[in-house]
């Protein structure tokens, strides 16, 4: 069959830009839900999902996991692209991917129910990252390829439509996945996006007849190249797309350690408590009311004062996520200090971090767009979505890298590997030697970790004595300058100072340097500890039990933060090098170079508006 490859002459929107609309709508659900219930699910649930209780993974791994996979996301559009722009075309590769992209979606509905839960997770993510990375350079193109020459005008403002419907997909999945992850699990919470992926599938497929369908070029656009300068001319977006990872290293925090920060908060908002997750929803959310502001308002007044040139936005964008990620580091030094400070200053550093979206990445597509020469658009789009993988891969590694190993990581392993059952296993120390004074030994009971022995156990046990005392008697935790100086004197097996650290309200840490001697390496061994001040007992919600509770029942499981001074949560190794609003300066410093730098580089830019005939 036969479909149009031009554009009309007719000066209104294009017929087919509803069910392009629908189905961005439709698959931002999907994918902004699933990624709404990721870190969560990987810290509290993954570890649950088998048949037996597995190590749970830290915050830190978890950032790591999740700006892995995001990375992929934003890397496959090169694949995507190039096979739209020389095989396919782009409607061909977005129907085939998108059947992928569901493959994917049933895959994670999938973890838990039967094989390894770390398989089932890593394909799932696996197909979802080469079907949402393949068709998103195709359907950003596809849409300015229903514009010509008569409604080019309009093309901006579909751009901010398109941009709408991606966020009013993801403002409803933000509010409900983590809902349905909390109370119903999480073959619910991956299942239903998976569904929605489905419909966005098959609203593009309706639409198949209402839009124009550019063919492929094949190596076209070498030929429209005659010469490698002009084919280096080609991808000077590039030149800006190079500051652009920097904004995407921290704005993909969002559903990583921002969640994770909002652990910690007060999250009552108009009487109703929030879980973390569904903070991301205040993203999108206010992407809904930003955009128009933006385009009807805040463009065209000051406009009249400066020309706002495309470049001059992406630039005040990220000097504006300086300010955003500056907010983010105060509030967690307030959460250091022992304060919970309440939800809505999050959502103000939200409010600064989506203005800065509005004027980097939603500019930036349409100037992928107008930029890239007729037979490479969904190359260049490509390249820009590469800003976003680069990004996220910056984040990975600096949570990779600020990770100590722990010397008793594979204990679980170990334990069901032996041919005879036994209640302990020893761990050679610094000196790798067994039965000496730094031996670490595991004790086990139904098939999981019931305690742990290190060195120095009896100095930090009593230096938890004195801080337990204390803060018994004051109702709250000491700072960490009064707890170190509650302990001052207190020494551990090698003659070094114990130092304590207050982490949140509720939790601090007790530590001994180990016999290295040197700080946060893999044989630092102390306790971390949650209190709680209140009389009841309880463990579980005084409600309904949720499905992680009823999970952990059928498990026999408990966590650590519900022991409630059950017994000591000490440890061995494994604390980060960064952490608490250090993490977050480290980035917001990063961020303010970066603009520092695009100001002269956007300058020396020359703009050239490229558009389908």
């Amino acid at each position: 069959m036969s479909y149009r490859t031009q554009p009309s002459n007719s000066s209104d929107y294009p017929s087919g830009l509803p069910y392009i609309i629908f189905n961005e709508a439709a698959e931002r659900f999907s994918f902004y839900g699933m990624k709404a219930a990721l870190a969560i699910f990987i810290t509290q649930y993954l570890h649950l999902m088998g048949p037996q209780v597995d190590m749970p993974v830290s915050n830190s791994k978890a950032n790591e996991y999740v700006h892995y996979f995001v990375m992929c996301v934003y890397l496959t559009p090169l694949l995507g692209a190039i096979i739209s722009d020389v095989c396919w075309g782009k409607y061909k590769t977005i129907i085939v991917l998108s059947v992928v992209y569901c493959f994917g979606h049933a895959a994670l509905a999938m973890v838990g129910i039967s094989g390894p839960p770390a398989l089932w997770l890593l394909a799932g993510l696996g197909l979802i990252a080469i079907g949402s990375g393949g068709i998103k350079p195709c359907v950003s193109a596809h849409l300015g390829d229903q514009f010509g020459k008569n409604n080019q005008h309009r093309l901006s403002i579909a751009y901010n439509y398109f941009y709408l419907s991606i966020n009013f997909g993801a403002v409803i999945s933000n509010l409900c996945i983590p809902w349905i992850l909390k109370w119903y699990g999480p073959h619910w919470a991956f299942g239903i996006p998976g569904v929605l992926m489905a419909l966005a599938t098959l609203a593009f497929w309706f639409g198949r007849n209402k839009f124009i369908h550019v063919p492929a070029a094949g190596l076209g656009f070498l030929r429209e190249m005659k010469s490698p300068l002009e084919f280096l001319s080609a991808l000077k977006p590039c030149i800006i797309f190079l500051f652009i990872p920097f904004f995407w290293a921290l704005f993909e925090q969002t559903g990583s350690s921002m969640v994770f920060q909002a652990v910690d908060m007060d999250r009552q908002l108009f009487g109703i408590e929030i879980l973390p997750s569904q903070i991301q929803a205040a993203n999108p959310f206010l992407i809904l009311l930003l955009i128009p502001l933006f385009t009807f308002f805040i463009y065209p007044t000051v406009n009249k004062i400066i020309p706002l040139t495309p470049l001059r936005k992406i630039g005040a964008g990220l000097f504006l996520m300086v300010a955003a990620f500056s907010t983010v580091a105060l509030v967690q030094a307030a959460i250091d200090s022992g304060k919970s400070p309440t939800i809505l200053w999050q959502l103000f550093a939200y409010l600064l971090l989506t203005a800065s979206e509005v004027m980097v990445s939603v500019v930036c597509i349409e100037f992928a767009y107008t930029q890239a020469p007729k037979a490479m658009k969904s190359i260049i789009m490509a390249l820009f979505f590469l800003s976003v993988a680069m990004g996220n891969f910056i984040t990975a590694q600096v949570n990779r890298f600020i990770q100590t190993p722990s010397p008793i990581a594979s204990a679980l392993d170990d334990f069901r590997k032996l041919p005879t059952p036994t209640d302990s296993i020893s761990y050679a120390g610094f000196d790798q030697k067994l039965n000496t004074a730094d031996d670490i030994i595991v004790h086990f009971n139904d098939d999981q970790i019931s305690q742990l022995e290190v060195p120095s156990q009896q100095q930090l046990t009593l230096a938890n004595t004195i801080i337990s005392d204390w803060s018994q008697d004051n109702q709250s935790l000491p700072t960490t300058e009064q707890g170190n100086e509650l302990i001052a004197g207190m020494l551990d097996s090698w003659s070094e100072p114990i130092s304590y650290q207050r982490l949140n309200k509720l939790t601090y840490r007790i530590q001994s340097n180990g016999p290295d001697k040197l700080p946060t390496t893999q044989w630092d061994v102390g306790l971390i500890e949650s209190v709680d001040f209140t009389t009841t007992d309880d463990t579980l919600s005084e409600n309904k039990p949720s499905w992680l509770e009823r999970r952990s029942l059928e498990l026999n499981y408990i966590a650590p933060e519900q022991l409630g001074g059950k017994h000591l949560n000490f440890y061995a190794g494994g604390q980060d090098k960064l952490e608490g609003a250090d993490y977050f300066w480290f980035f917001t410093g990063i961020m303010l170079a970066t603009a520092i730098l695009y100001v002269p580089v956007a300058r020396l830019y020359p703009e050239k508006t490229i558009l389908q005939k």
